[in-house]
């Protein structure tokens, strides 16, 4: 092939490349328009139903005052294998505390994010057992993304702290204890206030297990996590070692702020939390949490192209202005 044969070539090669990157500058910015308004809840609260009984429970929101000491907040998307198993060590741990602490009181929150297998079977199981006061279940109907699983049961919960968790038991449930002592030192420093008013974030992390994992994942694997790292250091700014761990509480002050405002529903929604602590000026606390790798993970390859994507619209949604941090009713 002649020299000009050549640059004909990367003549070619180029302009595809302007016109590929000129077409995702063009569907990022017409994304984050259309999703300029997905923080507006507009849909009907959910309906939660006793088994037992059948008859419908009022349904509560963020803005209520809080009626447990805690919420648990389970996303379940066809889940039926391994719910069972985490329910169980929750319920068990829950039931112990409550019997050793007459002032400990508590809920499950278990979203089904339009589940396919028997994962609504299962859940509503459990609210048989335990009664719907304790264990309750929202029906998402289609299956919308882990962020907005959780988004659903953080702004329909009564607790003044607030724990989202996998429903694979990753990390043991006890390790609530961590986060919690965390949150309620940084709260002393405001005694007349109570801990549910004051906006605190506690992030488990499993940043002290990175070498391991490093040493074990296959190559490739490492790679997209550390260049995943990186984009996240550009989407939302430094300080946070481990945004991904799924194991966070939050006092419902800070629910509210964040709850009200995230558009992402699914795996990066994790990131738009640390974006808005920050813009809140809400602290975040990362704790190391255990974790145990459980057979079964949701995340593939495709979800890590799913998250630099909404990443960048996170990024364009908020610096250029087009998505509102809109600021809750006691800001």
């Amino acid at each position: 092939m002649g020299i000009l044969g050549w640059s004909t070539m990367l003549e070619l090669t180029v302009t595809v490349a302007v016109i590929c990157g000129l077409g995702l500058i063009v569907a990022i910015v017409i994304e984050t328009f259309r999703r300029r308004l997905n923080h507006n809840h507009l849909e009907a609260h959910p309906i939660f139903e006793d088994p037992n009984s059948l008859k419908q429970v009022e349904c509560p929101y963020i803005y209520d005052p809080a009626e447990k000491y805690i919420s648990l907040i389970i996303p379940a998307y066809n889940e039926e294998l391994r719910l069972p198993a985490a329910l169980d060590e929750t319920m068990n741990y829950l039931q112990e505390r409550a019997g050793k602490d007459n002032s400990f009181s508590y809920e499950v929150i278990v979203v089904d994010d339009g589940s396919s297998d028997g994962t609504k079977r299962v859940a509503f199981d459990f609210v048989r057992k335990y009664k719907v006061d304790n264990v309750r279940v929202v029906l998402l109907g289609k299956n919308q993304g882990k962020g907005e699983a959780i988004r659903k049961g953080m702004l329909h919960s009564r607790g003044k702290l607030l724990l989202m968790l996998d429903a694979d038991g990753a990390t043991k449930v006890d390790d609530m204890e961590k986060l919690e002592k965390q949150i309620l030192a940084v709260a002393k420093m405001k005694p007349d206030e109570d801990v549910a008013d004051i906006p605190i974030v506690a992030f488990g992390s499993r940043a002290h297990l990175e070498k391991k994992a490093l040493a074990t994942r296959k190559w490739y694997r490492n790679f997209l996590m550390k260049g995943f790292h990186v984009v996240v250091l550009l989407a939302a700014g430094p300080g946070v070692r481990d945004t991904q761990c799924g194991f966070k509480m939050f006092t419902r002050a800070a629910a509210r702020k964040l709850f009200t405002n995230i558009r992402l529903k699914r795996w990066c929604f994790d990131v738009e939390l640390v974006y808005l602590s920050k813009y809140f000026g809400i602290p975040i606390i990362e704790i190391s949490v255990t974790w145990s790798e459980i057979p079964g993970s949701k995340v593939s390859p495709l979800s890590i192209v799913n998250m630099v994507w909404e990443m960048g619209l996170m990024s364009v949604g908020y610096r250029a202005g087009i998505w509102k941090i809109h600021k809750t009713r006691e800001s």
